[in-house]
């Protein structure tokens, strides 16, 4: 296995955040450097474990979408190179291909998901209500199916070790003004849409996921944080697709449908990995990252 990365450990910048996945560190008024280490997380639990390589796979998987969808809105990408901002090749040799230098943006207090299938919390809220987020959808649906349309279902952003809150559209309102809220959901549905043509053609299912909005100086909305990740969307391979049963997932699931065998209650501490579960985690990153990208 490659060498991991769970905890950057850069002395030349200040660390502004360390969450799940990401240490941010400050550059200047107009600059972030985030490093994107090894560290899994699930149910919003870090796993003591991390993921060899999972870092990089994530960076590279972002950087992909953020250039192929940068004609429907700017992202935060920019021009500075790693070497601008650490000049210690020590420090630059830890975070080598886990570290990409952002534009500092204020980050919008929703994360927008958009789902194109039915399953996880979808399915649930389904099961009880016939809804998702307050959005009727047809009788009668089986687990996995497609939606008629993708539909746009924001939740809150919750600090690390909460749990994220599902909300609806006119919630999304209140929190960020008509015009931004609407602004959101109408680029993440075309976001999503042109992502899951692509991905269909190379026979991934991007059955859901969730996009992160931030504002510049002016006002504009900018795409900002991971892209249609393995951590932040749900990859099905087309090939064993089939309505009615929890597909087989190209996707961090994997990893949560073995910590539902075990007696923990999804609460920190997470436990040890062992070695076979990280290395199948690994393999179906990097699956989904050859899949879209050669």
């Amino acid at each position: 296995m490659p060498a991991t990365l769970h905890t950057s450990h850069i002395k030349s910048l200040p660390l502004l955040h360390s969450g799940k996945v990401r240490d941010i560190y400050d550059i200047d008024d107009q600059h972030m450097l985030i490093v994107t280490t090894d560290r899994i997380s699930a149910f919003d639990v870090i796993m003591p474990t991390p993921v060899p390589g999972k870092g990089i796979i994530l960076n590279r998987v972002t950087q992909f979408w953020m250039n192929k969808l940068s004609h429907i809105i700017p992202n935060q990408m920019c021009d500075l190179k790693l070497e601008d901002v650490l000049p210690d090749a020590a420090e630059r040799a830890e975070v080598k291909n886990h570290a990409m230098i952002v534009k500092k943006l204020k980050a919008l207090p929703v994360e927008a998901i958009v789902r194109g299938y039915i399953i996880g919390s979808g399915w649930t809220d389904y099961q009880a209500t016939g809804t998702v987020c307050g959005i009727k959808l047809p009788e009668n649906m089986q687990l996995a199916d497609r939606l008629p349309e993708a539909i746009y279902t924001p939740s809150t952003k919750a600090a690390v070790g909460a749990h994220d809150e599902n909300i609806d559209y006119n919630q999304s309102k209140d929190l960020l003004g008509e015009d931004i809220a609407e602004q959101v959901r109408n680029v993440s549905l075309q976001l999503y849409k042109e992502a899951a043509d692509f991905a269909l053609e190379r026979g991934i299912i991007i059955a859901d996921t969730k996009f992160e909005f931030g504002l510049d100086s002016d006002g504009q909305l900018t795409l900002i944080d991971e892209v249609l990740t393995p951590d932040s969307s749900r990859f099905w391979p087309q090939q064993q697709y089939k309505p009615g049963s929890s597909p087989v997932s190209f996707d961090k699931q994997f990893l949560r449908d073995y910590l539902e065998t075990l007696d923990w209650n999804k609460t920190a501490p997470g436990p040890e990995l062992p070695d076979s579960i990280v290395t199948k985690t690994a393999e179906k990153y990097e699956y989904v990252k050859k899949l879209l990208m050669e």
